[in-house]
């Protein structure tokens, strides 16, 4: 099953978040579930986790107050910090476990195209390293689907090239 924009469809507000993070320059990232179900593993999430580089708060905020959004911080109901406001089912994620940084990681992306809107998503592979490494039970559980996504996606990919 090859990834899809249409797996992870975004609100019109969570459009005009990503927009704006783009055209405030906030270097991010599709990360998590989401990031996984855009490159075909049969998952399910509710949100769209977004790894952002550091010292990006002031182009997020404009971001935010530009598209309607609110920022939730960290702390908040024992949660990440996150964004809030109609349709939006965005999450802020602040390190990924068992990974290098963002500024590394980045290499790690591929550009695809999500409801009209280009955005870097972090290799199936490094999504996999994560969860490993954070070892919670939901992670566990996870991981035969990704493996076996990352399996596929690696055959199609030697099919391609020959």
């Amino acid at each position: 099953m090859a990834g899809s924009s249409e797996l992870v469809g975004l609100s019109p507000t969570e459009r005009a978040f990503l927009r704006a993070l783009q055209s405030q320059g906030v270097p991010f990232m599709v990360v998590g579930i989401a990031a996984a179900r855009l490159q075909g593993a049969p998952v399910v999430t509710e949100d769209l986790d977004l790894w952002f580089a550091e010292g990006q708060q002031a182009g997020i905020a404009a971001a935010a107050k530009e598209a309607g959004v609110v920022y939730v911080p960290a702390g908040v109901a024992m949660n990440p910090p996150t964004f809030g406001g109609r349709g939006v089912r965005l999450d802020q994620v602040l390190s990924m476990s068992g990974l290098a940084s963002f500024d590394e990681e980045l290499a790690n992306t591929t550009v695809r195209e999500v409801n009209g809107i280009p955005l870097r998503v972090l290799d199936l592979e490094r999504i996999i390293e994560s969860k490993r490494a954070a070892n919670r039970d939901k992670d566990r559980a996870v991981l035969p689907a990704l493996e076996a996504a990352l399996v596929a996606l690696r055959s199609r990919e030697r099919t391609r090239q020959e």
